[in-house]
């Protein structure tokens, strides 16, 4: 067999392939979460969120709203320099958004927001 129908076969089982993916997949939320970042970011997101007095004021006298502060976690980086990963029962993780910047604490059941930096 040449080695053009050989590639011909390869891409049409590979396209039959993408298109029942696509298929399949269409409308679910699948993602992929492979870097640390979106991990640690996916993790939190998952948990009950519990906030600190500081940032329970901002959000009191309308600095910040909630959905704002879940939206940070959408485009947000982990400053792993800044974080502690190390410590135990709850790691201290350091989010950098556009705008605002958190220190949060991702603990098993919860994700307690300590601090909310306005940038």
């Amino acid at each position: 067999m040449k080695i053009v129908h050989r590639f011909g076969f390869y891409m049409g089982g590979f396209s039959i392939g993408l298109v029942f993916l696509m298929f399949f997949l269409s409308g679910k939320k699948t993602s992929c979460a492979y870097g640390p970042d979106a991990r640690v970011l996916k993790n939190i997101q998952t948990k009950r969120p519990q906030y600190s007095e500081s940032v329970q004021e901002q959000l009191n006298s309308k600095i910040i709203d909630t959905l704002t502060l879940h939206s940070i976690f959408k485009n947000a980086d982990i400053n792993f320099g800044k974080s502690d990963t190390e410590s135990l029962p709850c790691r201290t993780y350091y989010v950098e958004g556009e705008k605002y910047d958190l220190i949060v604490e991702n603990c098993t059941k919860i994700a307690r927001i300590k601090k909310l930096i306005v940038l």
